[in-house]
């Protein structure tokens, strides 16, 4: 059976959503993104859920294009671009949807079912296949990233991010009180540390070390104490803000591993 038989909805177009859209976009998937109205996504460059706000966003090639309505996103899908729909639940569509993957990164299950289409794949910490979804994608870099468990959890969430350029917790910039981040740099701006990138109402959100501005929170959100608000890459190299991660990518291997065994396994 042909791949473009087969809807794929994903939960969520941020950083590792759009790193699994990319790989099965490119393997001939429908894909429909679902998004909040106000999505949290910090690099934004490289994110499908950027259409959200700009209308449509192309990433390495990959068009994303916002839709107004389910039958909007199922063409738009259909004829060979992602489509991104503003829906919190999960929509009826004009077609049956074959596979839905929850690639919002809540680090808990927030509302995603095993009864909820034929193959419904997790990614991280959160999922437990066989009980909430059929397969599970570990997102946790080290040796382990982008591997399928059909049995099983992730590794639990550590609440370090993971290493970029020999830094990890640092490199992440969280907002320091409540209200609307305002920026005073973009996304692959080259800063020092110390240096005041933004504010979060009256207070002044610096840079933790220096490197280039690899995500912001967009501009105006309101955000609460703690929320990400930024990302900063040590590497310096601008490059890599208009390009979907190793991390995504591998995680988007996985997610496409796991749709292609379960039509394998379909297969008379």
């Amino acid at each position: 059976m042909l791949f473009a038989d087969h809807l794929v909805v994903l939960r969520g177009g941020g950083d590792l959503g759009t790193g699994v859209a990319y790989r099965l976009h490119r393997a001939g998937f429908p894909v429909v993104v679902l998004e909040l109205a106000q999505p949290l996504t910090i690099r934004r460059t490289v994110a499908v859920s950027t259409a959200v706000r700009e209308g449509e966003i192309t990433v390495e090639g990959m068009r994303a294009r916002l839709a107004a309505s389910e039958a909007e996103a199922a063409d738009t899908a259909t004829g060979g671009t992602v489509a991104v729909l503003v829906e919190e639940g999960i929509p009826e569509f004009p077609r049956p949807l074959s596979v839905l993957v929850d690639a919002r990164l809540a680090k808990r299950n927030v509302g995603t079912t095993i009864d909820l289409a034929p193959l419904v794949v997790g990614l991280g910490p959160g999922f437990s296949a066989g009980r909430d979804c059929h397969a599970v994608v570990e997102t946790k870099r080290g040796h382990h990233l982008g591997r399928v468990i059909w049995e099983g959890a992730a590794a639990p969430d550590t609440g370090i991010p993971g290493e970029v350029g020999g830094q990890s917790g640092n490199r992440v910039i969280r907002a320091p009180v409540a209200g609307a981040a305002r920026w005073s740099v973009e996304i692959g701006d080259a800063v020092v540390a110390g240096q005041v990138i933004g504010r979060v109402g009256e207070a002044a959100v610096e840079a933790s070390i220096g490197g280039v501005v690899r995500g912001l929170i967009a501009d105006g959100h309101p955000v609460e104490p703690g929320l990400k608000l930024a990302d900063i890459d040590p590497r310096g190299d601008a490059a890599v803000t208009l390009e979907i991660s190793d991390k995504a990518l591998a995680v988007g291997g996985g997610v496409l591993e796991a749709v292609l065994t379960w039509l394998n396994r379909r297969q008379p």
